[in-house]
């Protein structure tokens, strides 16, 4: 997923330096949308395997 993000972040620059504003835009729109659900997927895994260590001792 942070691949992803990093890859429409990059598409995202390259089209402002080309001067594709719209398509920049929209390519840096779906980098930050993915960036957060990958946060969010990253807390949920961590709480996850928080809670089932501790359920352990």
């Amino acid at each position: 997923m942070l691949y992803w993000c990093a890859v429409f972040f990059v598409i995202a620059i390259v089209c402002a330096v080309l001067g594709f504003g719209t398509l920049a835009g929209a390519a840096a729109s779906i980098a930050k949308i993915l960036f957060v659900i990958f946060l969010v997927l990253l807390l949920l895994g961590l709480i996850t395997r928080g809670l089932s260590r501790s359920k352990l001792v």
